[in-house]
């Protein structure tokens, strides 16, 4: 297994930085309380994505805009992110993560000049978001384009796959498939002090077995650090070609037919020791055989029991337990939401753990359509809630559902239209049509910190 380090200029720069940036600090600025996620909320930040320069909806950067529940529960309030709001930086659309209390956003900039770049940002209401400085470059470790989440409070985890290889034997017109083999990046960001205490390399941990049936791994994603703060859960994209079916491109590059229809392995989940980094191995459900890789929004939540809840998100409607006690599936529990809301073909595009076995989903049905459900992880049950624009909504890009207190905050809007932002109690289980979202060619809301 190799070890990745930052070279020594660039670890003094950091030092430096991180040194000025604390005498700047001012003591009144609010400081995330790690013993008491969630404690003195003064605001819930609002994301929306916008077109890049050649109008690609959706591409093209992300506006914040940060509101208080009194501003987001009532209707008469007006947001204008896009002509009002913050610029994050990042060339495309960023990946934005948040302390507990929404004191702070987090952001790694995704592709461009400067793709793999962290920065954090004080949030001070309205459009006004200070950037602290605490720049962080994490290009050379995990990528211009890395996978992150904040994994726990104060902890961050960035991951990437790369190097992606089919290995084969032979030559035209006799190839023999091998394998396909990538390597796992692995970083560790201490976000309070802007920092990579440890990071990794090794080959992806598929067993040679598996690999010569023609499974591999392309992505991962969504990192969790469990209850307990020992192990780090990483969503894995799994994927089959079938061996014996070889064909030629046009360049006359060997292929193989995709498999994925007779796939028989579950659901995967990446496992590695945390802090050290070390032991990777692979876990395998046998209740689901969806991904859980995700596409931008997180999967995995610690629950209030010390279990993980993982989603086979973004197209499967399983909710899946990794077992506290055993760092493994627990294969006697499946929370389908199919089953639950008495529908099919639903497809879980992102969710938020609550409290107490209670979490909202967001989902589509049949590939169409943005809808809300509460959700009872313990009765395996689901109510849906109504929002009057269910039809119109895509929830593709969507990245986060901020909570405070009893309520969930919910921006809806479809792409290019106005909206509102949705506040749920989930506890009675109202929902409060709240702030007014204006809309822009080419944008949506996709998420609320």
């Amino acid at each position: 297994m190799k070890r990745t380090f930052f070279k020594s200029a660039f670890l003094c720069a950091i030092i430096i930085a991180g040194t000025l940036s604390a005498c700047d600090k001012d003591p009144k600025d609010p400081q995330p309380d790690i013993e008491n996620p969630g404690e003195n909320r003064e605001y819930i930040s609002l994301t929306a994505s916008i077109p890049d320069e050649s109008g690609t909806a959706g591409n093209g950067g992300t506006m914040a805009y940060a509101i208080t529940h009194e501003e987001a529960i009532n209707p008469s309030t007006t947001i204008n992110v896009y002509d009002n709001g913050f610029g994050l930086r990042s060339a495309r659309t960023a990946r934005v993560q948040a302390s507990e209390n929404g004191s702070e956003l987090y952001n790694i900039q995704y592709t461009g000049e400067d793709g793999g770049v962290y920065n954090k940002y004080q949030v001070k209401g309205g459009k006004n978001f200070v950037d602290t400085g605490n720049e962080l470059d994490l290009s050379d470790i995990i990528g211009t384009s890395p996978r992150w989440t904040k994994a726990a409070e104060g902890i961050g985890i960035g991951v990437h796959l790369t190097g992606s290889t089919t290995v084969t034997e032979g030559d035209a017109p006799n190839h023999v498939f091998k394998y396909t083999r990538g390597k796992v990046r692995i970083a560790i960001i201490d976000l309070k002090d802007s920092r990579v205490p440890n990071s990794t390399e090794f080959d992806f941990p598929l067993s040679a077995e598996l690999e010569a049936q023609g499974y591999s791994v392309g992505r991962i994603d969504v990192p969790v650090l469990n209850d307990d703060q020992s192990k780090i859960y990483i969503g894995c994209n799994v994927s089959k070609i079938d061996p014996s079916k070889l064909s030629y491109n046009d360049s006359g590059a060997p292929t193989w037919a995709n498999d994925n229809a007779n796939r028989t392995l579950g659901t995967a989940t990446l496992v590695v020791d945390y802090p050290s980094l070390n032991n990777p191995q692979l876990i395998y459900s046998d209740m689901s055989k969806v991904n859980n890789h995700s596409y931008r929004t997180m999967t995995q939540y610690v629950g209030t029991d010390g279990h993980v809840y993982q989603a086979t998100a973004t197209s499967g409607a399983d909710i899946l337990r990794i077992s506290k006690s055993t760092n493994s599936y627990d294969n006697g529990y499946h929370f389908d939401l199919n089953q639950a809301l008495n529908i099919s073909k639903a497809s879980i595009k992102a969710w938020r753990y609550i409290k107490d076995g209670i979490g909202l989903a967001l989902y589509s049905v049949d590939g169409d359509g943005g809808y809300m459900a509460l959700i009872d992880l313990n009765a395996k049950t689901a109510t849906k809630l109504q929002s009057g624009v269910e039809a119109s909504v895509d929830f593709g890009q969507y990245q986060n559902i901020a909570v405070s207190g009893d309520f969930a905050y919910v921006p809806l809007t479809p792409m290019g239209e106005a909206g509102n932002l949705y506040v749920i109690n989930w506890k009675t289980k109202e929902v409060i049509k709240g702030a007014a979202l204006t809309g822009k060619t080419g944008s949506s809301y996709i998420g609320s910190y």
